[in-house]
């Protein structure tokens, strides 16, 4: 049985873009290879964060959505704490209702955005 998760990273920002795409692309094969589905995956770019952590008040986020079994994610966490790159991760299981509503919002994003003229 797959459950749907989600996982937000905020990485150091000191790290160049190559590192960054480096940092992920090593927590997708990580999911990857425990079998895991990748539905989606959202950079979110750097971002200013609401308190310091480690003396650093800025961090790259990045999101992934993906389909797993639950003993993947104990593997993906001990891997994202292992992790100098990761100043904080958290993992969150979806429910139908937030599935629902993420393949919405894909799904709005996703239509190309068309104006309207009044005749």
């Amino acid at each position: 049985m797959l459950n749907q998760y989600e996982t937000v990273f905020v990485m150091t920002p000191v790290l160049s873009e190559d590192q960054v795409k480096e940092t992920v692309g090593k927590f997708v094969k990580l999911l990857k290879d425990k079998g895991a589905e990748i539905v989606l995956e959202d950079n979110w770019g750097m971002r200013k964060m609401a308190y310091a952590i480690q003396k650093k008040t800025s961090g790259f986020y990045y999101l992934l959505e993906y389909r797993a079994e639950g003993n993947v994610i104990r593997d993906l966490e001990i891997a994202c704490k292992r992790d100098e790159r990761l100043l904080r991760f958290l993992t969150v299981a979806l429910d139908k209702h937030a599935i629902a509503y993420n393949e919405k919002k894909r799904a709005n994003k996703a239509q190309p955005v068309t104006e309207q003229t009044e005749s």
